[in-house]
């Protein structure tokens, strides 16, 4: 294993280094690859390749341009990710943090409701309940009253993006019920529904319903109304409403973040399968079909697809900054006071927003890489607060966790609070296998003797479940959050691998928003208990010896 790998870190390592410093990383490499080719022990052979973890992800892409003295975006040290993604930057006072699936459901009703030129949502599904049911009346008004306000037609838009597999599960399911929006108002509604294109052939033929999700796919959830938009990894489902903890942030007035979401969930939409009226689905005249059509001439059409809306916006938003700040200033630096009171350009933004997108089936990895970076740059005395709903992190996400000198505190869900708790069938173990996961990774930590480095908390809400995900970065010495993730990605396998999915990152330098983001964290942290070796000597903790054997080989599918 050492002796396959070794070549390969060579040259990722060399990469990263000054031509000078290659001889002697060699001979470390050498001196490594021989000590575990002679079989030291586990956690010896963890902890070597752990020291190397900063080294093994990616670089922080290079400025393409040094700082300006325009430019406000320039105080904040993650300006580095706008050569890879579009930057937007805005007010903090147009940011809301949301706490509560009732504040979310009010507020989705609210905003559909307010809404006069577009309403984009996607979401993995959406549910069949009364409250469900709701929310669909509310776009039928909606686009009724729109067009009685405009005669015989209106130029209001309604695009929903779902997942195939799972929109189209039961006899009843989200097809059956977005089919009345579709029927009477077929001029103004689309439904996208995505098919992975990895669901093909005997493999599709033989892969029951349910279990046909395992392969992949669309998670990505943004709920869009005209320059408003909600990000969150919350799904269109009555539990999402009432009482399974998620996270939600609302981002008001922001024409540019809304035109860039509604392209791409247009350009996903694109390659998609397009709902009929009869209930049937077809693609777009001279799409490729995900499933029936050639794979790699798909994934690379969907690349392209996508990746024009993020260079596009990226453009877009470089025009944007250089007509903002330096038009009409030639190579003279005036006073950033002197251009603000003067009423040349907008005022002066405190947050910046990065939409990361990860697709890789489509060969996109841009959210991979971010989070990799900005887990590799956090610095001794940095904390981070990272939470999922269902702890199942990457190999490469554990070993910078482990190899890197930031403190860790991991919400994660117990057991009890698992979405698949008390499931029939094979997906009631689920819970346990995540169980079997957390202990091996607990052990990992203290093996490393890292307990108070990197901490473990499960959540518990007695009668609720728990799908919070995302990010929250306290630099070193701070007591607020400079940084959010926040999106549909759950840091496992699925997520880098299999899923569509979305998230963004929010860095901010205003205090109040600050605060919104730190009392978010601590409302979500205070639910939970702190993960210790009694924690797994309790009854529900208690895993099957089938749940062993079969986790490693399926982990990758949840």
């Amino acid at each position: 294993m050492a002796a396959a790998g070794a070549p390969a870190l060579w040259r990722r390592l060399s990469a990263l280094l000054p031509r000078g410093a290659r001889p002697g990383l060699a001979a470390l490499l050498g001196r490594l690859a021989d000590r575990l080719s002679r079989g030291r022990d586990r956690r010896a052979r963890r902890s070597s390749w752990l020291l190397l973890a900063p080294l093994l992800t990616p670089a922080v892409p290079l400025l393409t341009s040094p700082p300006c003295c325009l430019c406000p975006e320039g105080a904040h040290r993650f300006q580095w990710i706008r050569n890879v993604v579009p930057e937007f930057g805005i007010s903090s006072s147009h940011v809301k943090v949301l706490s509560s699936p009732t504040e979310f459901y009010e507020l989705l009703k609210a905003q559909i409701k307010a809404a006069k030129q577009r309403v984009v949502m996607a979401s993995l599904y959406l549910g069949t309940g009364f409250l469900e049911q709701e929310l669909v009346d509310c776009l039928e008004e909606m686009l009724d009253g729109s067009l009685q306000a405009s005669g015989s037609s209106s130029d209001l838009r309604v695009s929903i993006l779902l997942d195939f597999t799972r929109g189209s599960r039961g006899r009843k399911n989200s097809r059956t019920m977005l089919l009345p929006l579709l029927r009477r108002f077929p001029e103004q509604v689309r439904v996208s529904l995505f098919h992975t294109p990895n669901l093909r052939g005997l493999l599709r033929l033989l892969i029951p319903e349910r279990f046909n999700e395992t392969i992949g796919l669309q998670h990505i959830k943004v709920y869009l109304f005209d320059d408003n938009v909600i990000l969150s990894g919350a799904n269109l489902s009555d539990s999402y409403f009432t009482n399974r903890q998620d996270r939600y942030i609302l981002l008001r007035d922001s024409p540019e973040i809304a035109d860039f979401f509604t392209e791409l969930v247009n350009a996903i939409g694109d390659v998609s399968l397009q709902l009929q009226e009869d209930d049937t689905v077809q693609m777009i005249e001279g799409m490729v079909h995900p499933y029936q059509g050639d794979k790699i001439t798909y994934c690379e059409m969907a690349n392209k697809r996508v990746m024009e809306v993020i260079n596009s916006a990226r453009t877009r938003q470089e025009f944007l900054h250089a007509e903002t700040f330096h038009s009409s200033q030639g190579d003279h630096c005036f006073s950033q006071q002197d251009l603000y009171a003067s009423g040349d350009v907008k005022p002066k933004p405190d947050t910046w927003v990065y939409p990361l997108i990860q697709m890789k089936p489509f060969g996109i990895q841009i959210d991979e890489m971010v989070t990799e970076t900005l887990l590799t740059e956090a610095e001794r005395g940095a904390r981070v607060y990272l939470t999922t709903g269902y702890f199942n992190l990457t190999q490469a996400y554990m070993d910078l966790i482990l190899g890197t000198r930031a403190e860790y505190q991991i919400l994660l869900a117990s057991p009890e609070v698992n979405g698949f708790f008390g499931a029939k069938g094979v997906a009631g173990a689920i819970p346990a296998a995540y169980v079997y996961i957390e202990h091996q990774f607990y052990n990992e930590v203290c093996c490393l003797g890292q307990q108070e480095r990197v901490r473990l908390q499960e959540y518990f809400r007695n009668g609720w479940t728990f799908h919070a995900k995302g990010l929250w970065l306290y630099l070193a010495g701070s007591t607020l959050p400079c940084l959010t993730l926040i999106g549909s990605p759950n840091f496992g396998y699925r997520s880098v691998h299999r899923d569509l999915e979305a998230q963004v990152a929010i860095v901010t330098e205003n205090r109040d928003l600050q605060h919104q983001l730190h009392q978010e964290q601590e409302q979500l942290y205070l639910r939970s208990g702190m993960v210790s070796p009694s924690t797994f000597e309790q009854p529900s903790r208690y895993v099957k010896l089938w749940v062993k054997l079969v986790t490693p080989l399926i982990k990758n599918f949840f």
